[in-house]
């Protein structure tokens, strides 16, 4: 997915993806933001048990919801192949800066 999308890509769809699952009033994913929407993003089948493990485990701040950094990060440590994709982008992209200085 990273490598399709580019690193901007990817961190615009993830803010995208917060965006739809976020509390609109509040501006954090919280988590009746998060079952309201859920089925948006394929998460209809997930029980609330297992939604409020999710936040808890991205609430790095312990405020009991999801700002959106901590949403990202969330992402990528739920997702393994996001992070391995990303760093041989990131990989890329510094290799190709190397280039373009001379290195």
């Amino acid at each position: 997915m990273a490598e399709k999308l580019g690193g901007e890509g990817l961190m615009r769809e993830l803010c995208n993806g917060f965006k739809l699952l976020m509390d609109k009033d509040k501006g954090v994913m919280t988590l009746e933001s998060l079952k309201r929407n859920a089925a948006m993003l394929g998460l209809q089948d997930l029980r609330d048990d297992e939604l409020v493990s999710m936040v808890r485990e991205g609430d790095l701040n312990g405020n009991g919801a999801l700002n959106e950094m901590e949403f990202c990060v969330l992402m990528f440590r739920l997702s393994p192949g996001l992070i391995e994709e990303s760093q041989l982008l990131l990989e890329e992209i510094l290799e190709d800066e190397l280039k373009t200085v001379g290195y």
